[in-house]
């Protein structure tokens, strides 16, 4: 007897119709990494986050959000090393990096937040992931898929928007999406989240949370009870006692950001970007470096070249405006930062030789000081966020994981 595909449209094969194929680009393998530039994860400070976290939410479980790779810092080494220590789940957004986690040999819980799965459930549910729902259609096809393939009842999240106006079930629309799982039975009701719009100042907090009590109390009036309810990102964690529920999602804060200023000390930061001095050039008053001749020297200076650019990360916005440390002093760019290179003016810091370390973001201790260019300064300096200063860490960089 011919069984038909709950996905595909009555009459069609599945060899005309093939699944979704995930595939994932690679990042350059440290084995093979001839640059000098790379980043440093510092592992030890990493499970130092998570333990900040972990006595901070008093009780509730830590799910650490991995998505983006893990911040830039590669997903599935950081992963092992949180699960090892205690992390109880993983979040992502994305189905393929779920996979990625799972192939990796991960086995905590993965929830996958970012509601597309391009009708790939097989694929949910072959490597044992836990999707984010919100809408009745997703669970009919869910449901479809775990009868079609002879599966255990598969458990979901279920994400009600309650005010950041991005993904959920509309609280409007709770009673119709109750409903469909009420109807099949192969989706199972394990969790309940939200998502705060303004965690990192604390504005509104507490009215979205009293929005998903109203929620949570309309499904329980239908029967349906979580297991998990969930709302706090690293702001909420750090901040807001209520807001931790039975479960903390943090993020930036595992890799030693603070997510709003003062929120915590303790939190030490997880990546260093290092490079060396690869040329030296003396340049006379009037002379210029870079595209556009957007800088001249004025004065007798000596610039060096350090092989780290656009293209790896380090933004262009960084222009005549950032800085790299060598020697343990802080060196200006000069010019504009183009796709593989960058030049800083050293002509105030004595004994710059060709091979010198450079520090892009991070700390230095050198013979004439010590210093650190941290993500939250690159940040302020780029008008952006720290989320996209460490997200933007290209795969051209090799990670390289340290225990100190």
């Amino acid at each position: 007897m011919t069984v038909q595909h709950p996905l595909l449209e009555p009459g069609a094969s599945a060899l005309a119709t093939p699944l979704p194929r995930v595939l994932r680009p690679q990042r350059a393998v440290p084995s093979d990494a001839v640059r000098p530039t790379r980043a440093e994860i510092n592992l030890a400070n990493l499970r130092h986050n998570l333990r900040v976290l972990q006595r901070t939410a008093a009780g509730a479980e830590v799910w650490a959000v991995l998505k983006a790779d893990g911040y830039g810092h590669g997903a599935k080494a950081v992963a092992r090393t949180l699960e090892r220590a205690g992390a109880t789940g993983l979040c992502v957004a994305l189905l393929e990096e779920g996979i990625e986690l799972r192939e990796a040999g991960i086995r905590v819980p993965i929830l996958v937040m970012g509601g597309y799965y391009g009708r790939a459930w097989g694929e949910i549910l072959r490597h044992e992931l836990t999707p984010v729902v919100f809408d009745p259609g997703q669970i009919e096809e869910l449901a479809d898929e775990v009868r079609y393939s002879s599966s255990e009842p598969i458990a979901v999240h279920v994400k009600v928007d309650t005010g950041m106006g991005r993904l959920g079930v509309m609280p409007k629309d709770l009673g119709t999406l109750g409903a469909s799982l009420l109807r099949h039975p192969e989706v199972r009701l394990q969790g309940l989240m939200t998502h705060f719009a303004c965690a990192d100042t604390g504005q509104g907090i507490d009215d979205q949370l009293d929005r998903f009590e109203a929620a949570s109390a309309s499904l329980r009036a239908m029967g349906l009870s979580a297991e998990l309810r969930h709302a706090a990102n690293s702001a909420a964690a750090l901040s807001s006692p209520r807001a931790r529920l039975d479960l903390v999602r943090p993020g930036i804060a595992l890799f030693g950001v603070s997510p709003s200023e003062g929120l915590s000390t303790e939190l030490r930061p997880v990546m260093r970007i290092q490079s060396e001095v690869i040329a030296l050039r003396e340049l006379g008053a009037g002379m210029s470096a870079g595209y556009g001749a957007t800088w001249r020297a004025r004065r007798p200076s000596r610039v060096a070249t350090v092989p780290m650019g656009y293209a790896d990360g380090l933004s262009r916005g960084l222009s005549n405006n950032g800085h790299v440390l060598v020697r343990g002093k802080r060196a200006p760019i000069v010019g504009v930062v183009s796709m593989d290179m960058t030049m800083i003016d050293v002509t105030e810091i004595d004994g710059v030789r060709l091979g010198d370390e450079a520090v892009l973001l991070g700390a230095q201790k050198g013979p004439l000081g010590s210093d650190a260019i941290t993500t939250e300064e690159v940040a302020r300096q780029l008008g952006t966020i720290p989320w996209e200063v460490l997200t933007a860490v290209s795969r051209r960089v090799p990670r390289f994981y340290r225990e100190p």
